[in-house]
């Protein structure tokens, strides 16, 4: 549990702190796959047509895989244990640390599925591969977006005190 040591110390300002660069982070990275959405939208007309069934279908494996990998990555980073695990030795200020950079992680793979479909959309001349890698995009960032009212639980939950964080020392 948070100590009222830990919320004097400045932890309420460091949660607000990641949280909003956390947040413009995921909205700016959005924002980009739309963008590449609508790019490839109006570059059309100047694609030149390929066909490739072999390529078109690992195309859609990776984006698949990566889209179900960023899923997989997130609720293994977030697992109960794990966080537990990080709250008791690093304190608030390390599950902070791991919440923000988890977030960031499974932003840019959502951001990577958006750029294979739109590398794609470049080779293959068609711009649903963006739109199908953008759908999937999207669903990633929304999923990883970070809730404030999630990370605090996080933060009452699993962060200890300062002093259990350092270990015991050796007396002999």
């Amino acid at each position: 549990m948070a100590t009222a040591n830990e919320l004097s110390s400045g932890v309420p300002s460091e949660l607000a702190r990641r949280h909003k660069s956390t947040t413009t982070t995921v909205w700016s990275l959005l924002i980009a796959v739309v963008l590449l959405c609508v790019l490839a939208f109006v570059s059309q007309k100047f694609l030149t047509q390929r066909n490739n069934p072999s390529l078109h279908m690992a195309v859609l494996i990776t984006i698949l895989t990566f889209g179900l990998g960023a899923i997989a990555f997130r609720r293994t980073k977030f697992a109960t244990m794990r966080l537990q695990d990080i709250g008791a030795l690093q304190g608030a200020s390390g599950l902070l640390i791991s919440l923000q950079r988890t977030t960031l992680q499974v932003a840019l793979i959502g951001t990577a599925i958006a750029l294979i479909g739109f590398s794609a959309t470049l080779y293959f001349g068609d711009p649903w591969y963006t739109y199908r890698a953008g759908v999937v995009s999207v669903a990633v960032l929304l999923y990883c977006y970070p809730v404030r009212a999630a990370w605090e639980t996080v933060l009452k939950r699993f962060a200890s005190s300062p002093d259990a964080a350092s270990p015991p020392e050796n007396t002999r």
